[in-house]
């Protein structure tokens, strides 16, 4: 058992290394565009699903001795291709080109052999261990515990040891010798699974068998009707199987949703992704242990928790709390650690005999699967804002075990089977009851808000107050997750349908939801990502008045004060990040301006004329360039551009291959030699003013940056925190001599110095 649990546990941890490991190799490759973390993510999923069906396959046809032998020379091809190295640069896509098949195509030859062959570990071990006499064999999916754990131990892992410690060049080299480790631990299993003798009889299918096998504690807990021990008795059914593939979907949904929705909607706090997939994971270690009454007990726990936390957070997404955003984080995460401990529990309590566990473990990673494309592939281009949490919310309720909560707060006498009657009677109410409520909620808010819309508000609150104790009744009282289920989805659409609104402009891409806003009602019309504003501009003024990050008593406008004339006046001038455009009103008459955006439907909101007027109003000649913004820099002409403004690191997922010393390798090329580098730096969370500074030392640049955070002296500002640079201080004009701008700070390590091969993000980071 030791054996099998630390081949299960390795694999798990090199699995969870290596892929935001490589997802790293390709970010100066393939650019900084989500595309990249997403096309990998889908590429490792559908890896796993593909060796799930190897081991499946393989399994039934040659049975495990021989299946032990055709996979051991599958082991051994990947270290053929080792060690992963940075991909080389004929890899790098066409500038015009959709990077996906390119990405794809990297990651099967580099990386795609030794992924797959790993992935297959878990349910291959536990397939050996069920065809040997051991007396774990009946029932070896506690070994998926070790496989958790070690998934949780490799995604903490390289955030917090490798990432900070290694060079990407040495970690493809450690994980190169943790795979031969494996593979040496796969030839010791194989070994063990050969010289143990075969099972004298076929694993048994009946509790009763079960319990002797086990002892007595395991006849106590089958009697006592423990919800995780009920599954082993039967094989599995067509409505089985769908039925794990929406257990496996919604908590692999619910985890994607709710890592977007805290991240954009709440505080993006940089490596927070980390949070919710480690619970994932720890609650497959726990419903999955060996011993059955301790999961046993908290799943029922978690099942009389999960109509409250459900309720709770569909409060909040209603009533758009923002603040304390540390406990409504702490809230959220504890709620889908809730749906996951309850439905990771039901898969454990319903999976089937032994010799179905590698067809058991095929459809679980179905799910994950599709929860995966829904999330990424489907929802951005179905949905116009993030609807995919909500509804993972809403399946949630429909999934909760209702006979748990029957036989914890039912009456005696309830045991019994009601008439047909009744039992048609309650499906038309689970139906009807919501439809009820839903209407009557929206009709009440529409017709408070026609008579008086100042009190909106308070009467949404009652209704998601009141509507708070009819969800938690269909719950406990009614014991009716389908009626519960939609009753929280009809409070959802009510509410959204009903209650006005300041948003002038939703919209969604790939690469995020969009909106813009008149919050105060006066033409102020705010662009924001999530929870992070992008720029704003004041409508009516002719020409417009650069506002907010752009305003003329911030930064950007004492550069355009303080600067020498001929890199400003005289000079193209470019900018990564477009945002609102608000910068374009220092452009002079004539000047050519060059924006270098990601995402298409920026530029959209940028040059819609009722949104904003920047591009149309403001002085100056001003083209779009759509793609990664370093990718698409490099392929401008060398000292074309007087000065370079990065306006890109303003959110969480800030694109470190931006702030590395070959990215100002790059922006030094394409200044003049007077030229001057700009940055924007400001973040929540993260402090990137050494990080700018270390890389300024690194190139020998005069460096200086400011914090301006007077923002209640000048309306419609917004403070933020700015760096530049350039060759020699006599480039930076009257920058040096200004008292608001002070010399950039830099860390003591001078050898920390960002690079394509070395990055350490949290060591930026501060709570505020």
């Amino acid at each position: 058992m030791a054996l099998f649990s630390a081949t299960i546990f390795i694999s798990a941890a090199l699995l969870f290394l290596v892929e935001p490991m490589f997802a790293k190799f390709v970010l100066p490759t393939f650019g900084g565009t989500p595309a990249v973390w997403t096309g990998s993510m889908m590429f490792f999923q559908a890896t796993l699903l593909v060796s799930y069906l190897y081991v499946h396959v393989t399994a039934e046809w040659l049975g495990a001795r021989r299946q032990a032998a055709v996979h051991l020379v599958m082991a051994l091809l990947p270290l053929l291709v080792l060690p992963i190295a940075v991909p080389a640069e004929e890899w790098a896509p066409p500038a015009q080109s959709n990077p996906l098949l390119w990405l794809l195509g990297l990651l099967l030859v580099t990386v795609g052999l030794p992924f797959f062959v790993i992935s297959s570990t878990n349910p291959l071990i536990q397939r050996w261990l069920s065809e040997t006499d051991h007396p774990a064999a009946r029932d070896p999916y506690f070994l998926y515990r070790a496989s958790n754990l070690g998934s949780v131990v490799g995604l903490l892992g390289y955030p917090l040891l490798m990432e900070p410690n290694l060079r990407l060049v040495n970690q493809g080299t450690f994980w190169s010798l943790g795979y031969t480790l494996l593979v040496v631990l796969v030839f010791a299993s194989a070994v063990v699974l050969w010289r143990s003798p075969t099972p004298t009889a076929a694993p048994s299918t009946t509790h009763e068998d079960e319990s002797a096998a086990e002892g007595g504690s395991q006849e106590m807990i089958a009697t006592s009707g423990d919800p995780l021990t009920t599954g082993l008795s039967s094989s599995p059914t067509l409505l089985g199987r769908l039925r794990w593939v929406g257990l496996a979907f919604v908590p692999s949904s619910f985890m994607l949703g709710v890592t977007a929705f805290i991240t954009t909607d709440i505080t993006p706090v940089p490596l927070l992704w980390v949070i919710p997939l480690s619970l994932y994971l720890f609650s497959f270690v726990v419903v999955f242990s060996r011993s059955q009454r301790v999961p046993g007990i908290v799943h029922k726990v978690m099942v009389v928790l999960l109509p409250v936390m459900t309720t709770l957070l569909a409060v909040t997404i209603l009533s758009d709390l923002k603040r304390p955003y540390w406990a409504l984080i702490l809230l959220h995460l504890f709620g889908f650690f809730v749906v996951a401990m309850v439905l990771h529990g039901e898969l454990a309590r319903e999976r089937p005999p032994a010799r179905h566990l590698t067809e058991f473990y095929l459809w679980v990673a179905v799910g994950g699967v599709l929860g995966g494309v829904f999330n990424a592939l489907v929802a951005p281009l179905v949905f116009d804002s993030v609807v995919e949490y909500p509804l993972t919310i809403v399946l949630a309720c429909l999934l909760l075990p209702g006979t748990v909560l029957a036989r914890l707060f039912g009456r005696r006498g309830e045991e019994s089977s009601p008439p047909a009657v009744a039992r048609r009677l309650s499906r038309l109410l689970d139906v009807a009851l919501p439809l009820i409520f839903g209407v009557l909620a929206w009709g009440l808010l529409w017709a408070v808000e026609s008579v008086d819309p100042s009190i909106v508000d308070p009467i949404k609150n009652l209704v998601v107050g009141l509507a708070l104790v009819l969800l938690l009744h269909f719950a406990y009282a009614n014991k009716r997750p389908i009626r519960f289920g939609l009753g929280i989805a009809a409070l959802m659409v009510s509410v959204s349908l009903a209650t006005t609104s300041t948003v002038l402009y939703e919209d969604r891409s790939f690469f995020g939801v969009y909106r813009v806003s008149d919050e105060e009602g006066i033409g102020l019309h705010e662009f924001k990502h999530g929870s992070t504003e992008h720029g704003a501009q004041l409508i009516g003024e002719t020409p417009p008045e650069p506002i907010a990050y752009y305003d003329r008593t911030g930064p950007v406008g004492q550069l355009f004060d303080l600067l020498p004339e001929e890199d400003l006046k005289e000079n193209s001038v470019a900018v990564l990040g477009l945002g609102t455009g608000g910068i374009s009103c220092y452009a002079q008459p004539g000047q050519r301006m060059i924006f270098y955006e990601i995402d298409p439907l920026v530029e959209r909101i940028a040059r819609d004329p009722s949104l904003f007027t920047y591009l149309r109003d403001c002085p100056g000649e001003f083209d779009v360039v759509l793609g990664d913004a370093r990718l698409s820099l490099a392929n401008a002409n060398d000292g074309e551009y007087g000065l370079i403004v990065g306006d890109v690191f303003s959110s969480d997922a800030i694109p470190v291959h931006l702030l590395t010393r070959e990215a100002v390798d790059l922006y030094l090329r394409k200044l003049r030699a007077e030229g001057v580098l700009v940055m924007h730096i400001s973040n929540r969370h993260l402090k990137l003013e050494p990080v700018v500074g270390d890389l300024a030392r690194d190139r020998g640049l005069a460096c200086y940056a400011q914090f301006d955070d007077n923002e209640k002296d000048v309306p419609y500002k917004f403070g933020g925190r700015w760096a530049v640079m350039a060759q020699e201080e006599a480039d930076l004009g009257r920058i040096p001599e200004d008292e608001r701008w002070l010399r950039c700070t830099t860390n003591p390590d001078s050898g920390g110095v960002w690079t394509d091969d070395f990055s350490n993000l949290l060591s930026t980071f501060e709570w505020n």
